[in-house]
């Protein structure tokens, strides 16, 4: 296994969000990066987190932080285990008072939780050798997550409850 950090949350040519994931002790333009294709909301909810940024009201991920603060529950650590046929796998590991459990979860909701908890995360040897890329292959362009959690701000100032009613 391989401790990573996130790097950025970025947009693929198809617009799919992509979260950037490198290796701890990597410097910027050296070594791999593993993309992890992750949906909108997952990719925002990363950015939240990892920028520090307050909203209003608790997102799910919030949310499962509380819980599992108020149950006496840690997140120990986050695993990207394995990717099969193109999916990526991930186990989250948290200490509760009855021991060490290992929970089955997506790779965005676990490195989501990790970011909030500010827990490890790792990625398996032979999911970065099957899936990294070069470093010097991936662009990440400076402010842009802070544009997409301003965007993102906006969009919690001026959504009204209504506006999800049938």
């Amino acid at each position: 296994m391989v401790q990573v950090r996130v790097v950025g949350v970025a947009l693929d040519p198809s617009q799919q969000h992509v979260i950037l994931l490198k290796p701890v002790h990597d410097e910027p333009g050296e070594g791999r990066v593993l993309p992890v294709w992750i949906g909108a909301q997952e990719a925002m909810s990363i950015l939240v987190a990892v920028e520090g940024t307050e909203v209003p009201r608790p997102l799910a991920h919030d949310l499962m932080t509380a819980l599992l603060r108020e149950v006496g529950t840690t997140v120990e650590r986050v695993d990207v285990t394995r990717i099969a046929q193109g999916t990526f796998y991930a186990e989250i590991t948290i200490a509760t008072p009855g021991g060490i459990r290992v929970l089955d979860s997506r790779p965005s909701d676990a490195i989501a939780l990790a970011s909030r908890v500010k827990a490890d995360i790792f990625v398996a040897d032979d999911v970065m050798a099957e899936a990294g890329v070069p470093d010097e292959a991936v662009q990440v362009e400076e402010g842009d997550d802070e544009e997409r959690v301003e965007e993102f701000r906006r969009f919690l100032d001026d959504v009204d409850p209504e506006d999800f009613e049938r």
